[in-house]
């Protein structure tokens, strides 16, 4: 049965915004999700049970405790949600895990940003550009997010997410940046938080220790890396134009 779990007090998360991190190309969503929940010591929250995600328990070196692997963040004095996800999501599974927390989301009021990674030769700083649902976009606006130049489309769960918000008309924001196709992409994510993230949610983060740790990341995540590239890129949350389906 499809359910969120509340572990721990509960939160009135009305006009909260959660910032969704399932892993995708350059891993710029989990990247920058993962940094988010550690420089704002966000509280585990809820443990997410929709159909089709992985049965499987994760765990952490030096800790004991095993915790399923779609899990929510919350920080109650900034009124922010985080979706980390530590598996990739199969393409069958996409359907009812949209469904399953959008249908949460909705209950609880909460405005979802949805981040996606764009395949490009990267010269120079990575390119943000922003999409939305609803009445959302003003706020892509405000913070001076361009619309995409071309058409394009959004793969995996994330695509899967922002169809099911654009299917009920509900207020959803899409980010999507350049990076790098094959490898974890800190840099992109790092955009995301300090040029994105931060200003949509009023916050103040911190991205320099995320540079830092630019070979450590990389070192600890080419093997997801690898495994995101072995499932397919139909099943891995990208924007790719759309000429690519034409």
């Amino acid at each position: 049965m499809s359910r969120i779990r509340i572990q721990g007090p509960e939160v009135d998360l009305e006009n909260a915004t959660l910032v969704e991190g399932f892993p995708g190309i350059g891993l710029v969503g989990k990247i920058a999700t993962d940094h988010l929940i550690e420089e704002l010591d966000m509280r585990y929250y809820a443990s997410v049970h929709c159909e089709g995600l992985p049965r499987v328990g994760i765990y952490r070196e030096g800790d004991r405790t095993v915790r399923p692997p779609v899990r929510l963040y919350v920080s109650e004095d900034k009124n922010v949600l985080a979706l980390q996800s530590d598996t990739p999501i199969s393409a069958s599974a996409v359907d009812t895990v949209a469904s399953c927390l959008t249908g949460w989301l909705v209950d609880e009021g909460v405005r979802p940003v949805y981040l996606s990674g764009r395949p490009a030769e990267q010269e120079g700083i990575p390119q943000i550009t922003g999409v939305a649902t609803g009445d959302a976009g003003d706020a892509l606006d405000e913070i001076g997010v361009d619309p995409p130049s071309e058409d394009g489309v959004i793969s995996g769960p994330t695509g899967a997410l922002i169809n099911r918000a654009a299917q009920q008309d509900y207020d959803a924001l899409g980010l999507i940046v350049e990076c790098n196709p094959n490898f974890p992409d800190p840099e992109a994510a790092s955009e995301l938080l300090e040029h994105a993230i931060a200003p949509l949610t009023d916050l103040s983060i911190d991205v320099d220790r995320l540079i830092e740790r630019d070979e450590e990341i990389q070192e600890h995540r080419e093997q997801f890396a690898k495994r995101m590239q072995e499932i397919g890129q139909e099943e891995s949350s990208q924007a790719r134009p759309l000429r690519m389906y034409q």
